[in-house]
């Protein structure tokens, strides 16, 4: 058995508490856009959410949304735990399990009542306003939580095990997982909401996908120039990023040439230009956009030490 000390050890790093900011920040967002938009519109996005508000309305409004979103959150924790892994399962107990009491705090601090023009229907007062409003905040959220191997729980869950499994993109899951609980709406909604909620679920996936994308975005930089040894350092030694050397023939000269290719980050990608222009190096360079990233390259680098 390990020592407790070992045990706690996580607790206190500062990696913990800079992700538990995080989720907390990234549910607070996703709560807010269930509250304001979803439940005063009655729309029914694909989410567990929205499923919740099937379920409240069928049971005659004597079991509040938030309570419904929270049963129904512990018991899909279960299946986070089991097939998608310790680290995603705990950490999604801890969003799942505060959305139900977050959309109490919005409740509290500002009820959507007060923000409702006499005799409107909704806070925007506009279906289709709503859905986008609802849509942007939502994927902002999920897209922030995926990316620290979380989630909102609930349909997020679904959509990680159909991601890991079936090997879709995420954006793609959220679509196919959200799509199946958006048609539980006809139960309590008309046609056209139906149709309203779908349109929305697919393009929460879209959006989820676009965030993601801009959020994991990497430079793929090639580099060849005759001072690529001082390249290759400054990249090593200050970048702390690792990178790869490719001797080459040039194809019309036939002289020979190595090329340095490295990934890195917009903030990195910028720093290495700065030091070629302030050494003025020259070299040919090419650059591309890379959004997944496979292996032994880390998001967080160890500090340099002296």
């Amino acid at each position: 058995m390990k020592p407790i000390k070992e045990i706690l050890h996580p607790l206190v790093t500062f990696k913990f508490w800079k992700e538990l900011v995080i989720m907390t920040l990234g549910m607070a967002v996703g709560a807010a856009a269930v509250y304001y938009f979803l439940l005063p519109s009655k729309l029914i996005i694909g989410t567990i959410s929205g499923l919740s508000i099937v379920l409240a309305e069928l049971f005659g409004g004597t079991v509040k949304v938030s309570v419904i979103v929270t049963v129904i959150n512990a018991v899909l924790l279960l299946l986070a735990w089991i097939l998608i892994g310790h680290e995603f399962g705990a950490k999604t107990v801890y969003t799942a399990l505060i959305l139900g009491p977050l959309l109490e705090f919005w409740e509290k601090v500002m009820p959507y009542q007060n923000l409702m023009e006499p005799g409107a229907v909704s806070v925007m007062n506009d279906l289709w306003f709503d859905l986008l409003c609802f849509v942007l905040l939502l994927s902002i959220s999920q897209a922030i939580l995926f990316r620290i191997n979380a989630s909102t729980g609930g349909l997020d869950i679904l959509a990680k095990i159909v991601n890991k499994y079936l090997h879709f993109d995420i954006g793609t899951s959220v679509t196919i997982a959200g799509a199946v609980i958006c048609c539980s709406a006809f139960a309590i909604n008309p046609f056209r909401m139906v149709v309203i909620g779908l349109i929305g679920t697919w393009i929460n996936g879209i959006v989820v996908d676009y965030f993601m994308d801009t959020l994991n975005m990497r430079k793929r930089v090639c580099i060849i120039s005759k001072d690529h040894e001082a390249i290759r350092e400054f990249i090593t030694r200050e970048l702390q990023r690792g990178c790869s050397l490719y001797h080459l023939e040039g194809g019309y000269t036939g002289e020979e040439k190595v090329e340095v290719v490295v990934l890195l980050t917009k903030h990195e990608y910028a720093a290495l230009f700065s030091f070629m222009n302030e050494h003025k190096y020259e070299g040919f360079i090419t650059a591309s956009n890379v959004s997944e990233i496979y292996g032994n390259w880390n998001a967080h680098k160890v500090k340099k030490t002296a």
